[in-house]
């Protein structure tokens, strides 16, 4: 049975389902699973003060795992599923921009922050360090130049520090339910 396109009135709904059916799927060589990943990045952009469009894009943030017609085990064989891109050109359809480029630019923040900040490399998980050399290593000088013109710089850093730090098996979070009003109310007309 095939599902039909999600509408505004329905994305919500539509997103859920994903959460539901496939949220329970490992996350490429982590102690969580998908579902527990992106509901923690959401709990810490709350946690944080963060205002809705970020802790949307926190939450929503991997949802290009399950919109791209890569399987997500070939990230795990050496192959880019650009889950990023498929994701935020998903959710452009019923988002804004606020929400979007966040999610759209989380694999480019760390490489990013692989390059302005040492530290930040020893932060990530062995599974993070093995998708950022398929992702493109740490930006270049030319490359890092660039991207501090990003109107969302700043949202990005935020949400690719909350995605860090959604990898904790014990770290408690709210069930996809409390996020649905949020989610509903930045929905685009």
């Amino acid at each position: 049975m095939t599902q039909s396109l999600p509408t505004r009135d329905t994305i919500v709904d539509f997103i859920e389902g994903i959460f539901l059916r496939r949220g329970a799927e490992s996350y490429l060589g982590e102690a969580v699973s998908m579902a527990q990943h992106m509901l923690q990045a959401a709990a810490c952009a709350e946690r944080d003060g963060a205002p809705t469009t970020m802790v949307a894009a926190a939450l929503l943030h991997d949802l290009g795992h399950y919109t791209n017609e890569i399987p997500d085990d070939v990230l795990m064989e050496g192959t880019n599923n650009y889950h990023e891109e498929a994701g935020a050109n998903f959710l452009a359809r019923f988002f804004p921009a606020e929400v979007v480029e966040p999610i759209r630019q989380h694999v480019a923040t760390k490489r990013y922050l692989c390059a302005v900040d040492p530290a930040y490399f020893q932060r990530l998980s062995d599974a993070s360090v093995y998708t950022l050399e398929l992702q493109g290593g740490p930006m270049s000088e030319a490359e890092v130049a660039a991207f501090r013109t990003n109107p969302y710089l700043e949202a990005c850093v935020r949400v690719r520090h909350w995605d860090d730090e959604g990898k904790d098996p014990e770290r408690a979070h709210p069930p996809f339910s409390h996020y649905r009003p949020l989610l509903a109310s930045l929905v685009t007309s």
